[in-house]
């Protein structure tokens, strides 16, 4: 199984044939994290590459392989408009090189979090579900503004809709599990839960090609059994979430009021997902952190 950093090393190399964005692919070596691109200008091109989308995709199914043309340096992009989003981007600083935490030492039941249990200077970005919509410019956004995030998936929608969360995997993203039919797992019996949790993995695993590592519980609802079970189908840890986005807007669980150090943020596949990353962004800049992916910190 490739590492992470390789897995987004090999993001950046194929995107450009999957999603056409020859004028914006990534620089050799640069990190894959949040920065801000600015307006008019392009990263170096990269040749095109063989596309890594399974045969059945079909090519109209794909961006345009059209090139996308950049507003020269002095006009302002249209409020809206992908370039605008990406305009917004703030700032980061590069993010320290992760530590991964320290597992609890068990052998039958997954650690379940809040908040990652780490000091460094990062926020991680989650999204979850994929039925309801998909906003067609988000993996565009993701790539342009090196945006990592994770996604937590009900499997039939990655398999109905498999080329789009392809393209958001390709430009940087991790597809982890979120049950089959996004029912509240708590109380639920065992042999229930490790259908749900087991029969999403490997359905995500045969669409992408990568066991699912991580699970989230629909609405959080879980109990003992449920971490049993996310153990047992190879789970390393159970997330719940330190923030809610929606409808750009940052909504705080705790009397904080501000994005801390390791805070996980949760944002849905709805349709103002492109104001829920951008709030997001923007939140983590305001704490000085700088966004981090979940799968860096617990391998």
């Amino acid at each position: 199984m490739l590492s992470a950093p390789v897995r987004r090393i090999l993001a950046a190399v194929t995107l450009p044939a999957i999603l056409a964005l020859s004028s914006c692919t990534a620089g050799p070596g640069q990190a894959i994290h949040a920065r801000q691109v600015a307006a008019g200008q392009s990263n170096p091109s990269t040749p095109p590459s063989t596309p890594s989308i399974a045969p059945s995709a079909a090519p109209s199914t794909l961006p345009s392989a059209t090139p996308s043309i950049l507003p020269s340096a002095t006009a302002k992009p249209a409020p809206g408009s992908l370039e605008w989003y990406v305009s917004q981007v703030p700032t980061f600083p590069e993010p320290p090189p992760p530590q991964p935490v320290l597992l609890p030492p068990t052998t039958d039941t997954a650690p379940f979090w809040h908040r990652l249990p780490t000091e460094q200077k990062v926020a991680f970005i989650t999204i979850d579900d994929g039925g309801l919509a998909r906003p067609p410019a988000v993996a565009d956004f993701i790539w342009r503004a090196h945006i990592p995030v994770t996604l937590f998936l009900n499997s039939p929608a990655a398999e109905e809709h498999d080329v789009y969360f392809r393209q958001i995997e390709v430009a940087g993203g991790v597809v982890e599990s979120h049950t089959i039919n996004h029912n509240s797992l708590a109380g639920r019996s065992y042999d229930y839960q490790k259908r749900e949790i087991c029969g999403a993995a490997d359905k995500l695993e045969t669409l992408f090609g990568k066991r699912a590592t991580l699970f989230r519980p629909p609405f959080g609802n879980h109990d003992a059994t449920t971490l049993r079970a996310a153990h047992d189908c190879g789970a390393k840890a159970v997330f719940h979430w330190s923030e809610t986005v929606h409808e750009g807007k940052v909504r705080y669980q705790t009397p904080e009021k501000v994005v801390q150090p390791g805070d996980v943020l949760l944002m849905h596949f709805r349709p103002a997902l492109m104001d829920d990353l951008l709030a997001a962004l923007k939140a983590i800049h305001r704490a000085g952190l700088t966004p981090a992916l979940l799968e860096d910190y617990v391998r």
